[in-house]
């Protein structure tokens, strides 16, 4: 039995084998999700809340790569086009170089966004509640990161 993500994941390969538009936004396959009877929605936000649902479901597809490394396959990059803005999803085996440039991008702002909010999660802790051993965060993934590959390559 296939996971709602699995499902959802599904219907982005089916919208894509019936020849839409590729790459796409989630409105655009949500909106032909609907349309085909191939999800059905609750009767408030039906467009974004399958759009939402599609998009949580490709962020958690993955695949082997060659040197086994396990790698998200659809990537999403906000762009922006006279005062409309709008997420193109692609996939990482067949997307332009300027679409994956930008979605690195992106997500690397997200992840600095998240480092941000956990030092001053963390200093707020340490200034206010004042324990006898301030939490201290290291904010450099080198070491980590050299770690999983070490870890990675033992394992394949």
């Amino acid at each position: 039995m296939a996971t709602k993500s699995e499902r959802l994941q599904q219907l982005v390969q089916l919208y894509q084998e019936a020849g839409e538009k590729w790459p796409a936004t989630m409105r655009d396959v949500a909106q032909w999700a609907i349309r085909v009877g191939k999800w059905a929605p609750h009767p408030s936000a039906i467009v974004s809340q399958c759009a939402e649902e599609l998009s949580r479901a490709l962020r958690d597809e993955y695949v082997r790569d060659e040197q086994g490394r396990r790698v998200r396959t659809k990537h999403a990059a906000a762009y922006t086009k006279g005062t409309e803005q709008f997420v193109l999803w692609d996939d990482v085996r067949t997307a332009s170089p300027e679409h994956m440039k930008l979605a690195f991008q992106q997500r690397r702002q997200q992840i600095l966004g998240d480092c941000k909010q956990l030092k001053n999660d963390v200093d707020s802790y340490n200034e206010n509640r004042k324990p006898v051993l301030p939490v201290q965060v290291v904010f450099d993934f080198t070491y980590d990161l050299e770690e999983a590959e070490l870890s990675r390559r033992k394992v394949a």
